[in-house]
């Protein structure tokens, strides 16, 4: 089997977790190959191999000076079109870099910084007192779980964070059962579909997979805002009582 396995690179290893389908059959949400890219995990999704954490020891690079220039984070924040009563989740806030820059546009509202790396919410908690905003509060997710609580969240925003996510499919259901109805999910991706674009592939999402992905969960695509120099802004929504009515 071993043999038949390294001379196949698709053949699968094992299911690593299993879902039942609407007709009520467990099928396979993910598979394990054993020939697999050396950035990736060797955990496929949907056919996209997730790619290797950038782990906390990695801190600089998100809060490197020449962040601005190159990728222009500010027009994000510019496009999230935040209300000052929102509650927003950073999924996989890292340092916070964006979180320290939305909570001050949310004046009654504040930023839930999501992260799985303790040693990512200490560096958090630092700035938060260097800065002396309040509004920014760190969570600890885990791999399978955001740990937000139901219908409490306005926007669930994601920059760079996503194809690293080890159980993309429990994660993300985690976010929609934290959203309010008519929430939405905001994912910041390196553009897939360019090979100039000097990112290792498996750090980059092309607008088809990504589509793909949130519409397993129940997302529905609301548009993508190509301003950035070098990624996707795509925005998806969590469907309110209004949308059901109309189908």
């Amino acid at each position: 089997m071993l043999s038949c396995s390294l001379l196949n690179p698709t053949l699968t290893a094992q299911a690593a977790t299993s879902a039942m389908s609407t007709t009520g059959y467990a099928y396979a949400v993910y598979e394990q190959r054993i020939i697999h890219s050396p950035d990736g995990i060797g955990k496929y999704y949907m056919g996209r191999e997730i790619a290797k954490v950038m782990g906390y020891t990695g801190a600089g690079w998100l809060e490197r000076p020449s962040r601005e220039g190159e990728e222009q984070p500010s027009k994000i924040v510019n496009a999230l079109n935040l209300k000052p009563k929102d509650v927003v989740a950073d999924i996989g806030a890292g340092t916070g870099y964006l979180s320290f820059r939305i909570a001050p546009l949310l004046t009654a509202g504040k930023v839930l910084a999501v992260d799985v790396q303790p040693e990512m919410l200490e560096i958090i908690e630092l700035f938060k007192k260097e800065k002396n905003i309040t509004n920014v509060k760190p969570v600890l997710a885990t791999l399978t779980n955001p740990n937000l609580p139901s219908e409490s969240i306005d926007l669930a925003l994601m920059v760079d964070a996503y194809h690293e996510l080890e159980y993309p499919q429990e994660v993300m259901q985690g976010i929609v059962k934290g959203l309010k109805p008519g929430g939405r999910v905001v994912l910041v991706e390196y553009r897939g579909e360019n090979p100039f674009i000097m990112i290792k592939r498996l750090h980059k999402m092309t607008q088809k997979q990504v589509r793909k992905e949130m519409q397993a969960v129940g997302l529905v695509w609301r548009e993508t805002k190509n301003l950035l120099p070098r990624q996707h802004l795509m925005v998806f929504q969590k469907p309110d009582s209004s949308d059901l009515l109309t189908k």
